[in-house]
This record gives C-alpha cells, sequence and structure tokens, in this order.
C-alpha cells in the first residue's frame, strides 16, 4: 500500500498540483491537511473524477483535513473527530480503515508563540493524540495504525536547518518533543526517520526570504504507524519537487510505502 500525506495549503488554490500529484503518484490513500473549504466547496468532482473517494472533516476557511481514497478501496469506520481534543469546530482530525489499515489525517494546532494560548491548546491536542493512539492499541491490537499529516514539530534539532534560530519557539519546545515521543513510547514509529536515521530533509519552507532555495526548512509532516508495521516499511520519502513550479504549497508530499502482510 501507498499512503501520502500532505497539507496543501488550501485544497482549491492548489488542486491543479494535486490533480498533478494524483496521476503522477497513484496513492493507495492521500491523507490531505489545511484543505480551507467547507463540506459544500470542497472540489469533490474533480477528486472523484481522477479516481479518489473524498473522506472530509471541512470547517471553513482554516484547517480542514480529508482522506482522498482510491476507488475501489473499501474504507470503513469513519470517524470524524480526534477524542479530548480542545477546538473541535475547527476540523483537524479524520480517520477510517482503508483494507485493514486504520489511517488518520491530522494537522496539529500551530501553537503561535509559547506564551500563546493556542500553544497550550497544542498541548491539550498532543496529549488527546497520545491517549488516542493507547486506546486503539488497547481496543484493536490487531489493526494497524497509521497517522499521517502536518504536526508543527521537528522532533529533532536533525530535522531543522538552524536549531539555533528555533530556540525559545514552537516546533522545536521540550514540551512538544516530549508529547512526541510520548506516543513513539506508546507503540508508534516516526516511518521516515526509522528507514533514513541521520538523512536531512524536510518537508516545510516559508515561502518568504528564499527559504526553499536556500533550502532553509523543518521537517514537521509525519507519518506514524504502529510499531507492528516496522517491519513492512519498505520507503518513506519526501517529494520536494512539489515545492517547485507554480502557485506550490509551502509542504510538500511524504510518501510511505508498506508492503504487504
Amino acid at each position: 500500500m501507498l499512503i501520502a500525506t500532505w497539507n496543501v495549503n488550501s485544497v482549491s488554490a492548489r488542486l491543479p498540483r494535486l490533480l498533478e500529484f494524483l496521476e503522477a503518484v497513484s496513492p493507495d490513500v492521500l491523507c490531505l491537511q489545511e484543505t480551507k473549504v467547507t463540506q459544500d466547496t470542497f472540489p469533490r468532482m474533480d477528486v472523484e473524477a481522477a479516481g479518489y473517494r473524498v473522506v472530509d472533516h471541512s470547517g471553513g476557511r482554516w484547517a480542514g483535513v480529508a482522506l482522498l481514497v482510491r476507488e475501489g478501496l473499501p474504507v470503513e469506520d469513519v470517524a470524524i473527530g480526534l477524542p479530548g481534543e480542545p477546538l473541535p469546530d475547527e476540523a483537524r482530525w479524520i480517520e477510517a480503515t482503508v483494507s485493514g489499515i486504520r489511517v488518520a489525517s491530522v494537522y496539529v494546532i500551530n501553537g503561535r508563540t509559547l506564551d500563546d494560548p493556542m500553544f497550550a491548546h497544542k498541548l491539550v491536542f498532543l496529549e488527546a493524540m497520545r491517549r488516542h493512539i493507547a486506546a486503539h492499541a488497547a481496543a484493536h491490537p490487531d489493526i494497524p495504525l497509521v497517522i499521517c499529516g502536518d504536526y508543527n514539530i521537528a522532533p529533532a534539532d536533525i530535522d531543522v536547518y538552524d536549531p539555533r534560530a528555533w530556540t525559545g519557539t514552537t516546533h522545536t519546545s521540550p514540551e512538544e518533543r516530549g508529547l512526541l515521543s510520548g506516543m513513539l513510547e506508546a507503540g508508534m514509529v516516526d516511518a521516515y526517520r526509522h528507514l533514513s536515521p541521520e538523512t536531512v530533509q524536510y518537508t516545510w519552507w516559508d515561502y518568504r526570504g528564499g527559504a526553499f532555495h536556500k533550502n532553509e526548512g523543518l521537517r514537521i509532516d509525519l507519518i506514524l504507524t504502529s510499531r507492528s508495521l516496522a517491519p513492512r516499511l519498505r520507503s518513506c520519502a519526501i517529494a520536494r519537487d512539489f515545492r517547485k513550479g507554480a502557485k506550490p504549497s509551502d509542504h510538500v508530499p511524504l510518501l510511505l510505502e508498506i508492503t504487504d502482510a
């Protein structure tokens, strides 16, 4: 199975690039974040014409997540919203079982600054994720879990172009990294880092200041998988070229290939 994740930073603005990606890569599941549309304005017909079923949690102008599932694959037990999350109206979590794997698309709260109320909400959201992972493992030990999305956390200094520049900011704080580590301790694996322990590569670059051309980026788009899937992880690749060309998102897709059981 090929699972991809991409913060598209508006599915409407990025629709040509999205359709390009679906045609070129043909993932079985594509998890989207920051769709920034309502239920009624999601470009459903265009995506369906490309051969994908849309399962979305759309909140309007901000946030929004979706699963695009290749036609013919079974989609079961769709669940919208993360139990225990703050600000549930912001549409940051959706999950479903696809071909026996539980797949979630998540857009973690940014947090803004360490003294902003949104940072406290971010920590609550991350703790809710950790609890949900533990609950899933206890209730469904035979169903692997894959959580894809924009975590708004760079897991370690290797994932930051200049760690000193990010000291005292969100995305790299001990609190955020500690909660992410708690997810790994609850039975998850950072797929990219599992397969590429020392590779320096990023998934996000600021639009400003020529950050992409200077390669001043962060690895904040992650795919966490149940530890039981680790032997089946074949490749996890960052599609850097999708940051080039016309109207790119500031994030790029991340692709995970999982071999059959």
